[in-house]
């Protein structure tokens, strides 16, 4: 039988640890949290396994199973917005697990042998929570319509050349008579975009360059 109820889903497993412990805890006395130490000796666990978080299409669950033949202890259905899982005020490697069975639940303690363990659990249902929560509220796509912030919004301005519209262009480093006859005048007309130059009196805009001197031929 499926521990999930999702025969028909992908089994993923986000974190495995090969033995936990469990201890039965007293009632909570205060509301500051649980600890550790008031669970009499933690040398003698109720129950010690193998622990998995597995998901199955959008379930999560934190399961309780036997080392050897993978029998079902205990279930903990994960919501991240209600997680079933809190840390000991006193220790690092222990924590407080709310089980269900069949719409009933109960709080049992849970310990790691090691710290490195603990933190790569802790590790593994942050990065499923921080999955959950962004899928739940995911960001709003942007569109094409959006402005960019570096472009100024306004009205398109139109720079082209209307009929019979003329400007000039004046070229630098020339005398003010050169210059004068060095302006080039571009018109447009018909839709045809033609140029034309003043001449000086060297007969052109630009001096040519004499030819270059051409090559002895071979005998």
């Amino acid at each position: 039988m499926d521990d999930l109820g999702l025969n028909d889903e992908i089994e993923s497993i986000l974190y495995i640890a090969r033995e936990v412990s469990v201890y039965r805890i007293p009632p909570l006395k205060t509301n500051e949290g649980h600890r550790a130490g008031d669970w009499g000796d933690l040398a003698q666990p109720l129950w010690k396994g193998r622990l998995r978080i597995v998901e199955k299409g959008e379930a999560v669950a934190v399961l309780f199973e036997d080392s050897t033949t993978g029998e079902l202890f205990a279930k903990a259905p994960y919501d991240a917005g209600k997680p079933p899982v809190e840390a000991v005020l006193d220790s690092s490697r222990y924590f407080v697990v709310r089980v269900e069975d069949n719409g009933r639940k109960a709080y049992i303690g849970m310990g790691f042998a090691e710290r490195s363990d603990s933190f790569d659990f802790n590790v593994a249902l942050q990065d499923y929570t921080k999955r959950s929560r962004a899928r739940l509220n995911p960001p709003s796509p942007t569109t094409s319509e959006t402005p960019s912030p570096h472009v100024p919004v306004g009205p398109k301005k139109d720079y082209s050349l209307k009929e019979g519209q003329t400007f000039s262009i004046s070229i630098p480093g020339r005398s003010a008579a050169e210059k004068q006859s060095g302006i080039l005048d571009v018109n447009l007309l018909g839709g045809t975009k033609t140029t034309t130059a003043s001449t000086g009196s060297s007969g052109g805009l630009f001096p040519l360059l004499p030819p270059p001197p051409s090559a002895p031929k071979r005998r």
